[in-house]
């Protein structure tokens, strides 16, 4: 383990910058707004400012760790599609045993986090080391791995949950569901991108098994989320800030719609990034509810 993490080298920094994909703050964003809508609704407000800084470090790591183990699980096959074929480990900047190395080193991090929550929160933590790790592998055996990457992404909230109330209420897992089906939606957006070197090199991926129904399951599945924070809204009586939110997500699904309506991969790119609005609004919602 000292000789994989003694491999890391200084001189290659921006290598691996590059490679946890900091300098594409996107995919930080799309973990953080379901994180952050957890914390407030586990605290009905403002959450414990340790516990949010906790979680917003670990929302950071863990998705720069997810990159890293991506792009090694990938590193045979992101030569075969033209938006990936430059990435470090793929074009031989780094090696695979420095990407493994920083991967350690990035989960050692998040459980150094970890460790100042409670014990159950400890033990949800593994449970997300291993949604992270094993989703990457999934293009290889389904053609659902964006439901993977569901699972993985929305796993921060019962953690939210359990380190703040020490219990996770059923409700909770609506609202899980709910970032999982959000999260099928958008990153099957970002696999429509792709879904003609994916065919070519063998990548499964919901964007190839969709087929023509693409934009009709994504608007679906939009509006399921959608739908589901409407009945915990009600459930947990909440005011019409809460609902303004949802009202202005469910018109940036609309233009997200009216992007991909040709499925040209610039535009369909374009709607997974509008993706980031879409989780803003729920949130500020959340917070405009309990107020600042």
């Amino acid at each position: 383990m000292e000789k994989m993490i003694g491999s890391l080298k200084i001189s290659h920094w921006h290598e691996y910058w590059l490679l946890m994909r900091m300098d594409k703050p996107i995919g930080i964003f799309l973990l953080l707004w379901p994180t952050l809508s957890a914390l407030w609704l586990a605290a009905e407000g403002f959450p414990p400012t340790l516990i949010l800084i906790l979680f917003v470090l670990g929302v950071i790591i863990m998705r720069a760790a997810g990159c890293v183990i991506n792009d090694y699980a990938d590193r045979h096959l992101d030569c075969q599609v033209s938006r990936t074929c430059t990435r470090p480990l793929t074009d031989g900047r780094i090696t695979a045993q420095e990407a493994l190395a920083l991967f350690f080193v990035l989960i050692v991090l998040a459980f150094f986090l970890v460790v100042w929550l409670n014990i159950q929160t400890i033990i949800l933590s593994l449970i997300a080391l291993f949604l992270a790790v094993i989703y990457p592998f999934m293009k290889r055996h389904t053609y659902y791995p964006q439901f993977f990457l569901g699972l993985a992404f929305s796993w921060s909230i019962p953690m939210a949950f359990m380190a703040i109330q020490q219990t996770i209420p059923p409700w909770t897992w609506g609202l899980y569901l709910a970032t999982i089906a959000w999260i099928i939606a958008y990153d099957t957006m970002y696999a429509m991108v792709d879904k003609a070197d994916d065919i070519k090199a063998g990548i499964k991926s919901t964007a190839i098994v969709f087929g023509r129904h693409d934009r009709l399951i994504i608007f679906i599945l939009q509006i399921l989320a959608l739908l589901i924070m409407t009945l915990i809204g009600k459930q947990l009586h909440m005011s019409n800030y809460y609902y303004t939110g949802i009202i202005i997500a469910l018109l940036f699904s609309l233009y997200q719609q009216w992007l991909i309506k040709e499925r040209k991969p610039e535009s369909c790119f374009r709607a997974f990034l509008n993706n980031n609005w879409f989780g803003l609004s729920i949130f500020a919602g959340i917070v405009a509810h309990y107020g600042l």
